[in-house]
């Protein structure tokens, strides 16, 4: 964007050391300067026109004005108004955005033309006082930074506590907010009963003031929250293998509110995974068992959906593999964050602050700042490798499953098996003979002439990784798009002996 022309005006006598400190902090000041270009008469070049018209011409090219008022009127021109004034009336006459500032000093101190200036300035500004050159910075910068909110320049609130522009009361559901007050009086014994009037207790949640609705509003509550935010959806995958080939096996697109996301989400992933059955030898009823702890994969997708960009064009990714499920959000770690410091104790830095209180107290989150640490130690009690949490373009998180994969390590792989069949050595004996130096899946499948990707991981692939005969170039990143395998020492060994036999 071009930069906003800022004319900062007083009489020069009175003022000088304050404008001249104005105009370097607005020139230096790292926000500031990427939005703002300051104007001072000071720095007016020598011109064949009058000063009082040189000034007038740049209140008239500014898009600020910016008056510090304090005891002195200044010169007075033959009409008695003086350069001051004249500027403000301009500024007033085109409708520029004003700014006014006043020196802390009593009515009596100020001349009386001065007192009748800020009397007119009232009417159209909001001032402010101060009584050093550190309180009118300040009072400047505060200033100059809601006219950027205002006009949308900037954001320094968070997304979901901005106001929606679009967005109406008859845009939130009734019956929605009368649920969550039911299960947050039940959950977190929640203040409000139902009866209570909604704008009220959206009110208490900081959802809307004064009739506008956050964007947090309609995310928890909206009637449909994608007609005001489309990427808000959980796009939901189960594939067969360990990779993301066509065709997806099951591919699902879930919209709604925040809760209804991860609902969704949710029971896609438990259908999906392996779940036993138990007897009543214990409970009257049946009890059930899912290879993947339930709640470790709703706290994983809880935390997907409330501390994701709702800014950017991308969307929550829940993806299901052989042997792991990845959940994908947008966004990055909050400073001082990362993914180790998450299986640590850390605190509670939520993206969205106003979607992850409601969903606090209607049980989708259990308590704050431990929902990773509590994943990582519920996948400990069933016996699953730990997860892992990656900050790249997206945030991921990987929960593995307790399948056979080609990332089991070579420990749990010799528990497995320690030998091979005689039909699979076979088959491990092709897989040798083709590989020539680094090769990709892709590659080795070429040159075996197979197309089941299943078929070659396990009869293949996963047999001659348990036997060590051959290697992966990229042991610490398993599932990267570049990895290659290669021959061990003893992998080239049995391939020499078998063409010695041969």
């Amino acid at each position: 964007m071009k930069k906003k022309k800022i004319f900062i005006s007083s009489v020069q006598a009175e003022f000088k050391k304050e404008r001249e400190m104005l105009f370097d902090y607005i020139t230096n000041d790292p926000l500031l300067e990427r939005f703002f270009e300051p104007f001072i008469f000071e720095n007016l070049p020598a011109t064949d026109i009058s000063a009082s018209d040189a000034y007038i011409k740049n209140v008239e090219e500014s898009d600020i004005y910016l008056g510090i008022f304090g005891k002195d009127y200044g010169y007075e021109d033959k009409e008695g108004i003086s350069p001051t004034e004249r500027e403000f009336d301009y500024a007033k006459l085109h409708s520029k955005t004003k700014l006014v500032f006043l020196s802390n000093n009593k009515i009596s101190e100020r001349h009386p033309k001065e007192v009748k200036l800020i009397k007119k300035a009232e009417q159209f500004v909001v001032r402010k006082q101060f009584s050093s050159t550190i309180e009118l910075k300040a009072a400047v910068y505060a200033s100059l930074v809601r006219y950027l909110e205002e006009n949308e320049y900037i954001r320094t609130v968070p997304f979901d506590a901005e106001f929606n522009k679009k967005a109406e009361f008859d845009d939130l559901d009734s019956e929605k907010i009368r649920s969550f007050i039911r299960t947050a009086r039940g959950k977190r014994k929640f203040p409000f009963k139902e009866d209570e009037p909604l704008e009220n207790v959206l009110t208490h949640l900081s959802l809307i003031d004064k009739g506008r609705i956050t964007n947090a509003a309609i995310l928890l509550f909206g009637h449909k929250p994608q007609r005001f935010f489309i990427t808000s959806e959980i796009r939901c995958a189960h594939f067969h293998g360990t990779d993301t080939v066509k065709p997806i096996p099951s591919y699902q697109v879930y919209k709604g509110d925040v809760f209804q996301l991860v609902d969704q989400a949710v029971d896609f992933v438990l259908s999906k995974i392996d779940l036993s059955t138990g007897d009543r030898s214990q409970s009257v009823s049946v009890p059930v068992h899912y290879e993947l702890p339930p709640a470790a994969v709703t706290e994983a997708i809880v935390n997907a959906v409330a501390h994701r960009d709702y800014t950017s064009n991308g969307s929550v990714q829940v993806m299901l593999f052989k042997d792991r499920l990845e959940i994908w959000n947008p966004g990055t770690l909050p400073y001082g964050l990362t993914p180790a410091k998450l299986k640590e104790p850390h605190n509670s830095i939520p993206g969205n602050p106003l979607i992850a209180e409601p969903m606090y107290l209607s049980g989708y989150i259990e308590r704050m700042g431990t929902g990773t640490r509590e994943i990582v130690k519920l996948c400990n009690e069933e016996g699953l490798k730990e997860p892992e949490f990656i900050q790249e373009e997206m945030f991921r998180t990987i929960i593995w499953r307790k399948q056979a994969s080609e990332q089991v390590t070579r420990q749990v792989t010799r528990q497995v098996t320690q030998q091979v069949t005689q039909q699979v050595t076979q088959q491990v004996k092709r897989l040798l003979s083709c590989i020539k130096d680094e090769m990709s899946r892709a590659e080795i499948m070429e040159m075996l002439g197979l197309r089941d990707r299943n078929s070659f991981s396990e009869n293949y692939l996963i047999p001659a990784l348990t036997n060590e005969l051959i290697e992966m170039t990229q042991p610490d990143s398993p599932n990267s798009p570049t990895q290659k395998y290669r021959l061990t020492e003893k992998g080239k060994q049995m391939l020499m002996n078998k063409d010695k036999k041969n």
